[in-house]
């Protein structure tokens, strides 16, 4: 995925540029500022940068904190709005991270293309299987699991968030 920035702002980081405070190379960039993107594959999209968090990899499923754009993996009942990491985003690093649009994330075994999308107990992985509580509004399988690589799908994104026990 080669994402390419429609409405540049100056300064803005490259979709798969990591941002880590333990150096001067990279600094932090706007946290919560939104950017839309393209790719020949996946056409258009929209990201948000946010903190990272331990263990992130590209296509981890977060939640995030509008108060403070902090993540932490999505895990079965959380509550908030979700994103789908574009890189190794760990503890003490930022970056970009997809809210609209078709994108990848990272799946569990069995997942199929067309499928409604539910967290699990797996940190940062969604499923297909139905968890009341845990569907993820604004986000629908698009692939079966093994595409474009294993353990990920391509996903439809249409800003998710999951407020569990609410399922309607």
């Amino acid at each position: 995925m080669t994402y390419t920035i429609v409405n540049p702002s100056l300064g803005a980081p490259s979709i798969t540029d990591i941002a880590n405070t333990a150096n001067d190379y990279y600094r932090p960039w706007k946290l919560g500022a939104r950017v839309r993107a393209v790719d020949e594959t996946y056409g258009e999209g929209e990201f948000i940068y946010l903190k990272g968090v331990a263990n992130t990899v590209r296509g981890s499923v977060v939640v995030f904190n509008p108060d403070d754009w902090s993540t932490v993996l999505a895990v079965a009942n959380a509550v908030g709005p979700i994103a789908v990491a574009m890189g190794a985003t760990v503890a003490s690093t930022y970056g970009w991270y997809q809210i609209f649009g078709k994108g990848v994330a990272s799946v569990l075994t069995g997942f199929v293309d067309n499928a409604d999308c539910y967290l699990t107990a797996t940190d940062g992985s969604i499923d297909d299987t139905d968890v009341a509580g845990d569907y993820i509004r604004g986000m629908k399988g698009a692939s079966a699991i093994g595409t474009p690589a294993a353990g990920l799908a391509e996903v439809e994104l249409w800003y998710p968030q999951v407020a569990d026990g609410k399922d309607n």
